[in-house]
């Protein structure tokens, strides 16, 4: 399976509604991958862990696929 890009991934999730939306989220530190902080373009593949912040709201998955 393909790597992707950390935004196109969480707009493709629909985390966010717009790639831009989703690289907003990135850029204020909303999203961790692996428990670090990362760039919008970091690349993410099946087995990642993203923990992903909107408001109140925690979520915290592991990447199983990717868009085409």
């Amino acid at each position: 399976m393909d790597r992707v890009r950390l935004d196109k991934w969480l707009w493709a999730a629909r985390f966010a509604k717009t790639r831009s939306a989703a690289t907003e989220l990135v850029l204020a530190g909303h999203v961790k991958v692996g428990d670090e902080s990362v760039k919008p373009a970091r690349e993410v593949s099946p087995g990642d862990v993203v923990e992903v912040r909107t408001g109140q709201v925690r979520r915290i998955v592991v990447v199983t696929g990717s868009a085409d």
